[in-house]
């Protein structure tokens, strides 16, 4: 069951870091689409690596209705989604540190 806690509006946008592939037509606007070296076709992603339709004052997706066919299969607050965002929490945050 999905953690009822994670909304679009209190999201990280964990995964708007992961490369997605395109695989079925959405309608995803040519300037967000990027062409491997095989002639694969993926969501561009930014230099910082987050993906370049993410935007970034709301960090909503800014082609929501058009998303690709995975991004609509990501269950907001699902497993995959909760193990994106664990993977960038600080390594340090929940913990205390007590020094010598």
């Amino acid at each position: 069951m999905p953690d009822p806690g994670i909304s679009c509006t209190n999201c990280q946008a964990c995964c708007c870091r992961l490369e997605v592939m395109l695989i079925t037509e959405t309608g995803v606007p040519e300037r967000f689409i990027a062409t491997d070296q095989w002639g694969g076709r993926t969501m561009a992603r930014l230099d910082d690596g987050w993906c370049a339709a993410l935007d970034r004052n709301t960090m909503s997706c800014s082609i929501y209705g058009k998303r690709p066919f995975i991004c609509r299969e990501f269950e907001m607050g699902g497993y995959e989604c909760l193990e994106e965002r664990a993977a960038y929490e600080p390594a340090d945050q929940g913990s205390s540190q007590t020094g010598p």
